[in-house]
């Protein structure tokens, strides 16, 4: 193969197959790091008994799973203080967006199981659903040594996350524009690149790849949801079935939304490399 390893002495030598294995299987062990409280919500999904356990309700038992998670990880020292705010940030604006979804109004999606915790039909555990997804680009951004080459202004890129969050709400009242918002963001991070480290290599790839990736990753993990009767869309009253691909264009959306809190994060912190 060719190019270069770059090893923890600064020398270099030509990449094996040896290597290659090597950069994978941390790779994989990292990728299942930054998934931790993702993973172990998901976990807890499968394990817990959808008419709940001890007499408490399962949408009760996830949010108090969810909060013993958090806790841990801030009292470990794996989540900074200033993390836990902006995925506290997440989990308001993932509350936010499940109000309004699940309103009589609208009916996207409902959540069919009794919670004490529940509020105006929204479980209080949702929110976490989308504080992982923060979780994860957080913690893949520390375990990747992550450097983004070319980011674009910072007050574009949260000009256009804020458009594409509005955008959720109001296109079930003036149209929705979500492929015109997708194709600026194209344009925004058309010449962004991410840099990574597994190990000792550091790989690349466009930064509008990543965004894809990560929402078609979630749109699966939806897909298990659904299945498990955590909530429900209307088409899957009665009978489960897929969730429709299109699901798999607005996580996307939600992940560059996400990105852009953790970026201006790690810009107001100044610890995030950008390369002109």
């Amino acid at each position: 193969m060719s190019g270069q390893l770059l090893n923890c002495d600064s020398s270099t030598r030509p990449v094996t197959w040896r290597d290659v294995a090597v950069e994978f299987a941390y790779f994989t062990g990292k990728e299942a790091l930054a998934c931790v409280f993702a993973g172990s919500f998901f976990l807890a999904v499968l394990l817990l008994p959808r008419d709940g356990f001890g007499g408490i309700p399962r949408y009760d038992l996830l949010l108090i799973f969810a909060l013993t998670i958090q806790a841990v990880m801030v009292g470990t020292g794996w989540e900074t203080r200033d993390e836990l705010k902006a995925i506290s940030l997440f989990h308001l604006l993932g509350i936010g967006l499940e109000l309004f979804k699940t309103s009589k109004s609208i009916g996207s999606w409902s959540y069919p199981d009794f919670a004490y915790t529940k509020f105006w039909g929204v479980p209080l555990f949702a929110g976490f659903m989308y504080a992982s997804v923060g979780s994860y680009i957080i913690q893949a951004w520390r375990l990747f040594d992550m450097k983004i080459i070319r980011h674009p202004p910072y007050w574009m890129a949260g000009t256009i996350a804020l458009a594409m969050y509005l955008n959720f709400f109001t296109h079930h009242f003036i149209g929705d524009f979500r492929w015109y918002l997708a194709a600026c963001a194209l344009g925004l991070y058309a010449r962004s690149t991410v840099t990574f480290r597994p190990c000792k290599l550091q790989l690349r790839m466009p930064l509008m790849v990543g965004f894809v990736l990560i929402g078609f990753f979630i749109w699966l993990a939806e897909n298990f949801g659904t299945f498990f009767g955590l909530w429900a869309y209307p088409h899957q009253i009665g009978a489960w079935a897929t969730v429709h691909v299109s699901k798999w264009s607005a996580w996307t959306l939600l992940v560059m939304m996400s990105f852009t809190i953790v970026a201006n994060l790690k810009h107001l912190k100044a610890t995030v490399h950008v390369q002109e």
